[in-house]
């Protein structure tokens, strides 16, 4: 239980950290003039994150649980 909860709180900080960097990304790299805040928002909230969050519980619990 204690390597599911640890997994679990660096697929927090893994969701944090790939949102807001993602988000810092989108706007300076995206081409939309009108609404890019909205944009960079959105993709980094509910796509960049939940990615990141995934495979950093999926990797932080293999690794875990392998020690």
């Amino acid at each position: 239980m204690k390597i599911f909860f640890l997994s679990l709180l660096i697929a927090v900080a893994a969701y944090l950290i790939a949102a807001v960097g993602g988000y810092f990304l989108i706007t300076k790299l995206s081409s939309n003039s009108h609404d890019k805040s909205m944009e960079a928002s959105m993709t980094a909230a509910f796509v960049l994150g939940p990615i990141a969050a995934i495979i950093a519980f999926i990797a932080a619990y293999l690794t875990l649980r392998s020690n």
